[in-house]
């Protein structure tokens, strides 16, 4: 392993490359890159709406805060949400 004083930061090797990047192409290569954006990304949900739904599925089974594995937290979620709604019947 190298030696501290001889290592570089991430910000610093960060920097360096897209200088170096920067340096190799010009403006028409970016302006390029940028117009098409996330067109043809495939982790782009608007061109698979099937794929979105699945993602979707997964991320709400995975997630902490899925009230389906934890009713005392869904009850605590709404009681807090109707006090805090004005709705509820403890103001």
């Amino acid at each position: 392993m190298a030696d501290k004083k001889d290592s570089m930061s991430v910000n610093e090797a960060g920097r360096k490359g897209g200088e170096a990047t920067a340096a190799s192409h010009d403006k028409a290569f970016y302006q390029d890159i940028g117009s098409k954006g996330g067109q043809a990304s495939g982790g782009n949900f608007k061109n698979d709406p099937e794929r979105a739904a699945q993602a979707g599925r997964k991320g709400g089974q995975n997630s902490g805060g899925n009230f389906a594995n934890d009713r005392e937290k869904a009850s605590e979620a709404g009681r807090k949400g109707g006090q805090h709604s004005g709705g509820g019947h403890n103001s």
